[in-house]
């Protein structure tokens, strides 16, 4: 993997893999985790494109917001890094489940940039009560605990049983990712999410390319939900990744990425 390079924005510095040529794809990695969960398509499509690929503020080499870090903010942080990249023409966003939640936003602020979105695991709708309620107690428990805390409770959810079973040093590889990033960054991004907008009545206003991706044992973002977000947006393409869950570009990064080839090339 490529050396990590830094830009700093606002006091903070933030750290991305920028590999190859051509147009640009932006990939964007989910909570609590960092851009590594991508390393199969950088991979992948750093031979056709240039691939971009951060750490959001909080997590992995990138420099921490203490208190909350909206949506908003990681996406003008992604304008922010393409304008330090001085790239202007439109990109591709792929974000994956809080990467999904930030691409919205993105959307939403700087639709002008994008080429087409890529929306693997996540979902439209804003938490409920209860979720919200939630992660304020994961926030306040991580910050006195630690980020082990969130590694117990999230790693059975995040993979599909055949990965457990047969992949088991994914879920050992994420895990490290977890317990190694500070709890300030995943309290932060924690309350960040809580907040978030409900972007369910917008989708359909969504004019660009999409591809809709999800593992077919997603336990967090189910495929009922995200084949209901794939209809309301107009012309978008769903693609079902057999044998997968949440973290669907990780356990099945082959076919993840030839679903995200054939998407680039129709664009």
């Amino acid at each position: 993997m490529a050396n990590m390079k830094t830009f700093t924005i606002n006091g903070t510095n933030l750290s991305f893999v920028d590999r190859g040529g051509g147009r640009p794809i932006l990939f964007v990695h989910g909570f609590p985790l960092d851009h590594s969960m991508w390393n199969g398509q950088i991979e992948r499509f750093s031979a056709r494109y240039r691939v971009i690929a951060p750490d959001l503020r909080g997590f992995g080499q990138s420099g921490i917001s203490e208190g909350v870090v909206e949506m908003a903010q990681f996406a003008d942080d992604l304008a922010a890094l393409l304008d330090f990249l001085e790239i202007d023409e439109p990109v591709a966003l792929c974000g994956l489940s809080m990467g999904g939640y930030i691409a919205f936003q993105f959307w939403r602020r700087h639709v002008e940039r994008l080429r087409g979105l890529i929306l693997c695991d996540t979902r439209a709708a804003k938490d409920t009560p209860e979720a919200a309620a939630n992660r304020l107690v994961v926030a306040e428990k991580v910050l006195r605990e630690g980020s082990h805390i969130v590694a117990e409770t999230m790693i059975p959810r995040l993979f599909s049983p055949v990965t457990l079973q047969n992949q088991p040093h994914l879920a050992e590889e994420i895990r490290q990712i977890i317990v190694h990033t500070d709890p300030r960054g995943i309290a932060a991004a924690a309350l960040g999410m809580a907040r978030r907008a409900d972007f369910t009545a917008e989708l359909s206003g969504i004019n660009c390319p999409a591809l809709l991706v999800v593992g077919q044992h997603d336990a967090i973002t189910p495929v009922a939900e995200m084949q209901v977000m794939a209809n309301a947006i107009p012309g978008a393409k769903f693609e079902i990744i057999p044998r997968a869950g949440h973290m669907a570009p990780l356990e099945r990064p082959d076919a993840v990425s030839a679903a995200i080839a054939d998407f680039l090339q129709r664009i």
